[in-house]
C-alpha cells in the first residue's frame, strides 16, 4: 500500500486480515475506490449473527468460493465489510464489533466515530 490512507482516529490505516486475505483489493486493508459500489471500508470481527444475517439478505459470507479465491469466513475472523450492510446490521442488533484502527475514515461519511466506538473489539 503506497498512497497514505487513514483509519477513523486520521492515524495510519492498519490492515484488518491477511488470513483470510480480505479487502476490496484483497491486500489485507479496508480501502476503496469510486468503482467499489459496496464501500468496503469497515473492518469487522464477524460473529455468527452476523454471518447469518448477512446470507439471509444474499450475501453469503459463510461459504467458500475458490475461484475467488474466497474461503468463507468463520465467527471470529475479520473482514473488510461493505459500510451499508455494517449499518443495516446495526440497525438489526447484530452488527459485529469494529476494529477501529483497521477501518477506513472513508466509514465516517456514512456513520459517526461515537456510533463506531460504542462497537469497537478490543482484544482480551
Amino acid at each position: 500500500m503506497k498512497e497514505k490512507v487513514f483509519n477513523v482516529f486520521g492515524m495510519p490505516l492498519e490492515p484488518c486480515c491477511y488470513d483470510p486475505m480480505t479487502g476490496y483489493f484483497r491486500d489485507g486493508f479496508c480501502r476503496t475506490m469510486d468503482s467499489d459500489t459496496g464501500t468496503h471500508v469497515l473492518c469487522a470481527r464477524v460473529t455468527s449473527e452476523f454471518l447469518t444475517f448477512s446470507k439471509e439478505r444474499g450475501n453469503d459470507l459463510s461459504t467458500p468460493i475458490p475461484q475467488w479465491q474466497f474461503p468463507g469466513l468463520n465467527p471470529g475472523d475479520q473482514w473488510c465489510l461493505c459500510i451499508s450492510r455494517w449499518i443495516e446490521a446495526e440497525k438489526a442488533g447484530v452488527a459485529p464489533p469494529v476494529v477501529l484502527e483497521a477501518t477506513h475514515q472513508k466509514a465516517l461519511e456514512f456513520t459517526t466515530l461515537e456510533k463506531l466506538v460504542q462497537y469497537a473489539w478490543v482484544p482480551l
